[in-house]
């Protein structure tokens, strides 16, 4: 029988308190339920509060604390853009786990949840605008069928948050497998002792990969897992041609899910040096960059375990060694697959290599929309008139054709809609203004991003030159 109540644990506390602050979230002054998710409720067991607004808004703005909870903030470090620091939950409160009647553990944290020592001279607070971002990218990424958080509730508070302009103020309630990161792991190796990571990396596989906790090598197995998850991860994010913006090691979830959706965007016209962060100066997590990253963090990850991996620091660096080095290959691998998957070519051979690299020069030379592309080879509609006049292009074309590509694999791979920026930001401006309606109506799309609209295309095509000025921005 689905239990329909509050089933709050609180095993992170069963960590040594150096990894978090007990702490209540701030209360704020005016809580008004903006949107509340009923399907992850019901999921979650959470169905006896879809009727009741006011007491949904006191839940997930702080204002009152569930039966069971144990509120904290939890305590990181990281690499942010490539450059270490102390950092923390500055402006988030882990409520606890709750279990659902399968006995799933996820994480229900409040973002914006006020200040906590790990602020930093920050307000602790979030906006309206950047709450709901959350919330409309992190279903979109679910619906798209890639490991993400996933965002309940939105409420705003009614208080006003300074980021330059003036801000509504909002808090998002955030769900996740859990909230550890290589941040944390970090953490326990730069600010902890031996036995605090020890009791991280115990903690960490049981919760997560507890088939690995009697191996001869459990912190070499979690090494090696992580790796195939941040792989198959990154691999997802370029099939629909996502950039995740701030790929600091505090933001790559041990779990394998996205997380922290700040400056993130979906690429319109492909490159591989895409970038819209207005933080991200140098281009560093751009898209055709996210797989180094991912390898980089997963370095940093590999050092915070070595004094796990084997007392001899030696032993210790070339048994890591040997799990990184296999990352390129593996990558490379899959990434190819996804490729052949998005051209519906099966039983590949090392020439459909060539052709996937011409195709993506064809596009990066000519600045094709990487969503209609593929859709348009599905659907042998008339490509942009320009490519199609191209020779290389109609060589292209040919070669892909004797592959006599499979349609149904390439429908089952390439997403009718995405996330473009402009219907994002139309859907934003719209709602913090009180108009919910562009919101869910978008939101209702991206739930089914791979069924056709035919109603709906105006979803699918973006504005010309409209990428060229357009910028996101973390939110703090």
């Amino acid at each position: 029988m689905k239990k329909t109540s509050w089933q709050l644990q609180n095993t992170y506390t069963d960590l040594p308190d150096t990894f978090y602050n007990l702490q209540a979230p701030d209360p704020v002054k005016k809580p008004e339920l903006v949107f509340f998710n009923e399907s992850l409720a019901h999921d979650l067991g959470l169905d006896f509060l879809k009727k009741e607004k006011a007491k949904i808004a006191d839940y997930f703005s702080g204002n009152k604390v569930p039966h069971g909870a144990q509120p904290l903030s939890q305590a990181y470090a990281g690499h942010q853009f490539g450059y270490f620091n102390m950092l923390g939950d500055g402006r988030a409160i882990l409520l606890g786990e709750q279990v659902d009647s399968l006995g799933n553990r996820f994480d229900i944290q409040l973002k914006g949840s006020g200040r906590t020592p790990f602020s930093r001279g920050g307000d602790g607070r979030a906006t309206l605008n950047s709450m709901l971002r959350e919330y409309l990218i992190s279903e979109s990424m679910h619906g798209l069928g890639v490991s993400t958080t996933r965002s309940l509730a939105v409420v705003s508070t009614g208080e006003q948050v300074y980021r330059g302009p003036i801000h509504e103020g909002g808090v998002l309630t955030r769900v996740a497998s859990s909230h550890i990161r290589v941040g944390t792991f970090e953490f326990a190796r730069t600010f902890g002792s031996i036995e605090d990571l020890q009791s991280l990396t115990d903690y960490t596989i049981q919760r997560h990969y507890p088939e690995i906790a009697k191996t001869d090598h459990p912190a070499l197995e979690l090494l090696k897992i992580v790796m195939h998850k941040q792989i198959d991860l990154v691999i997802d994010w370029m099939s629909v041609g996502f950039i995740h913006g701030v790929m600091n090691t505090d933001n790559m979830s041990i779990s394998g899910e996205t997380i922290d959706y700040g400056p993130c965007a979906f690429m319109n016209a492909y490159h591989p040096k895409k970038v819209y962060s207005s933080i991200d100066k140098n281009s560093r997590y751009a898209f055709g960059n996210q797989s180094y990253i991912a390898n980089w963090n997963l370095t940093i990850f590999a050092n915070a375990l070595l004094p796990l991996i084997s007392d001899n620091e030696e032993k210790a660096v070339k048994l890591a060694n040997g799990v990184l080095n296999e990352f390129q290959k593996r990558f490379e691998y899959q990434w190819y697959n996804m490729m052949f998957n998005k051209l519906g070519i099966v039983n590949p051979n090392k020439k459909d290599r060539v052709l996937v690299n011409d195709l993506l020069k064809l596009m990066e030379v000519h600045k094709t929309d990487y969503t209609q592309l593929f859709l348009a080879l599905e659907k042998d509609e008339t490509l942009d008139a320009y490519l199609l006049a191209q020779n290389e292009f109609k060589n292209w074309l040919q070669d892909w054709k004797i592959r006599n590509p499979v349609l149904a694999q390439m429908k089952k791979y390439n997403p009718r809609i995405i996330p473009r920026n402009h219907w994002v930001e139309n859907a934003l401006e719209t709602a913090v203004k009180g108009d919910m309606m562009p919101f869910k109506n978008l939101l209702k799309l991206l739930s089914k991003p791979y069924d056709d609209h035919p109603n709906e295309l105006m979803y699918e095509k973006t504005p010309a030159d409209f990428d060229a000025s357009y910028q996101t921005f973390c939110g703090t």
